[in-house]
């Protein structure tokens, strides 16, 4: 967090950049970050969901670790790798192994909407472990509206027509958000390369390990004809590695550089609208009115805890939120 913490104290000082810049790094993390639930729906379906994970953030750890190196960027120390390795569980085992593995069952439209919840389980980490939150008149109804959203998706008594999100890839889902929120404690207490890029790259390299161990321990080796998968499976993984992890997340460090935490922030709550948008008409995912309103109730409380007074929500904070799938 130091560096960038660093650079959100002095982009005030530095040149302003060109707005076709600034808004060309706005689209990628809105564009990209939202499209790459649907990349991952097209690779599940025929590469296993841990070890296409374990593959993309492999390939993308490999290549930024080896870009900053080539740039410099000081490499982590063994205790800053242990650090890592630890972050790395919550992250990418818990988080975005649960994502791979719901999104055999879940609409990637949806699953980026339930996913938008993280900032919710954040406000409740801050609230009841890290106490630099207090539980508001404000806080309590975006909670509870939240959670309602929630509710509507996965509810089968609900008379909306619609068939709920299965249960298990919801409740894998819902793992995955807490599973973030407790990285957001531990990415405050650990200790952790100052370059942020060099964070990223030694976390993702850890995290794609573990996943493909985990890949393994499943069996989901066994049985898999690597000779199988189509070309437009191999797309995807390859528009992951590139666009998600790398092109995409370039653009949030430099955004982190020239613009607020709030403005960046506000990923969040486009992400899962285009995600959803992207389901729907290139992946033919039902929208209905369970999927409307649920989308509707989470969004209202995302953005609701999201422009929560800064005095109740510093920077590093904000700038800890979901990373939808990057």
């Amino acid at each position: 967090m130091n560096s960038t913490s660093a650079a959100s104290k002095t982009s005030g000082s530095t040149i302003r950049p060109a707005r076709w810049k600034l808004l060309l790094a706005f689209s990628i993390i809105y564009l990209v970050w939202g499209s790459t639930f649907f990349a991952i729906r097209i690779g599940v379906r025929e590469v296993p969901p841990f070890l296409l994970a374990g593959m993309r953030f492999l390939a993308a750890g490999i290549i930024l670790f080896a870009w900053m190196k080539a740039t410099g960027a000081p490499l982590p120390t063994r205790r800053e790798w242990a650090s890592a390795a630890v972050v790395a569980v919550f992250i990418f085992v818990g988080d975005y192994g649960l994502v791979f593995w719901a999104e055999q069952r879940v609409p990637s439209g949806l699953t980026a909407v339930m996913l938008a919840t993280i900032p919710l389980f954040m406000a409740l980490s801050e609230i009841f472990f890290l106490r630099t939150q207090h539980l508001t008149a404000r806080l309590a109804v975006a909670l509870c509206t939240g959670l309602s959203g929630v509710v509507v998706l996965v509810s089968r008594t609900l008379g909306l027509g619609e068939e709920p999100v299965n249960p298990y890839g919801a409740t894998a889902l819902v793992l995955a958000a807490c599973s973030w929120a407790g990285a957001s404690v531990l990415l405050r207490r650990l200790p952790l390369p100052a370059s942020k890029p060099m964070s990223a790259a030694s976390q993702m390299l850890v995290g794609g390990a573990w996943l493909t161990i985990l890949s393994a321990a499943f069996g989901e080796f066994r049985g898999f004809d690597i000779r199988a998968v189509s070309g437009s499976a191999w797309l995807a993984l390859a528009y992951l590695i590139v666009a998600g992890s790398i092109i995409a997340y370039t653009a949030y460090v430099w955004l982190l550089h020239h613009e607020s935490p709030t403005k960046v922030g506000t990923y969040a709550y486009v992400n899962p609208v285009v995600a959803v948008v992207i389901g729907y008409f290139l992946g033919g995912e039902a929208v209905g009115p369970r999927a409307l309103l649920g989308t509707l109730l989470v969004l209202v409380s995302v953005i609701v805890i999201t422009t929560t007074p800064a005095k109740k929500r510093t920077p590093e904070q904000l700038e800890e939120l979901p990373q939808a799938a990057e």
